[in-house]
């Protein structure tokens, strides 16, 4: 591996994938693909396009993200979030290729007190996480070099988010009710796409693909702290807004009922990140404002 490495993002048009095309600039050739270009529903069609490309590094944020509609589109979840990981993992395997993949805080059931590590026991409550768990399953399989990230409530400047949601309601309505009894970490996708790229940094100045499959495994990659989508709700309106901001009214999860059940705690620890790479994760807070800053400019 060297500088001159092509390096493989999926999904470009997605809130990662389009940060990914930014921060990995200058770190090798980076070929970046919509659905057009590679649709990953299509097994055939994506081992052709990787060893066409035959890229060192293949980063995959694509996904299926629609959480409530995964309850019944069930085959098309496990078909973007298991098998086309499968498949990418079997290719980098067979070529010498890293694969870095994104999963989830839906593998675990929320039911724990504590910051959820690396090797606690998954055991996800919906068909979205259980299918981004049969991914990581599949990636491990496969013996490729890989980092797994795990990652939560994900939010950015474009897209469908939480974020965004909440701009658009609170310029409409004068009250906003927001559950308060889920606990998490929101993550620009920004700062995902950013440490992800110092990883490969890191990684490509190596030049070795031992040293990927020395520290190929599962990490939880979320900003730092911790509040409830009411917390962030009221953050996000309070920054943006200021006094023209709207009442945010705290509510239970019993009273927002919808299709795919939640996890009350997706808190994750990410001291193996730290410990492993260097890398430090800066307060969900302080992201928020450089991503509000960003959105204005």
């Amino acid at each position: 591996m060297n500088t001159q490495s092509t390096i493989l993002v999926t999904g470009v048009n997605g809130q990662v994938g389009y940060e990914l095309l930014r921060t990995l600039q200058g770190l090798g050739r980076v070929v970046a693909l919509d659905r057009a270009a590679l649709d990953l529903a299509d097994p055939a069609q994506t081992r052709s396009k990787v060893r066409e490309l035959k890229p060192s590094v293949i980063i995959n944020p694509a996904a299926y993200t629609a959480v409530d509609k995964a309850e019944t589109e069930v085959e098309a979840a496990m078909l973007l979030n298991s098998e086309a990981p499968r498949v990418l993992a079997e290719e980098a395997a067979r070529s010498g290729a890293v694969l870095i993949h994104y999963s989830t805080d839906y593998v675990f059931d929320g039911a724990g007190s504590a910051p959820y590590v690396e090797d606690d026991a998954t055991n996800p409550q919906n068909v979205y996480g259980k299918s981004k768990l049969a991914g990581e399953q599949a990636i491990a399989d496969s013996g490729c070099a890989h980092l797994i990230l795990r990652t939560s409530w994900v939010y950015g400047t474009r897209g469908k988010n939480f974020l965004l949601t909440m701009l658009k309601l609170g310029a409409e309505r004068p009250e906003l009710r927001v559950v308060a009894d889920q606990i998490g970490a929101p993550t620009w996708s920004n700062t995902i796409a950013t440490l992800t790229s110092h990883i490969v940094a890191q990684g490509l100045a190596t030049g070795d693909l031992d040293w990927w499959r020395e520290r190929s495994g599962i990490y939880h990659l979320t900003a730092a702290g911790e509040t409830s989508w009411h917390g962030f709700a009221q953050a996000i309106l309070d920054i943006a807004m200021g006094d023209k901001a709207p009442n945010v009214v705290p509510i239970g999860t019993s009273d927002y009922p919808v299709p795919a059940k939640r996890p009350p705690n997706s808190r994750m620890s990410h001291g193996k990140l730290s410990e492993v790479f260097g890398l430090f994760l800066p307060e969900w807070q302080d992201a928020l404002r450089l991503c509000l800053a960003d959105r204005c400019a």
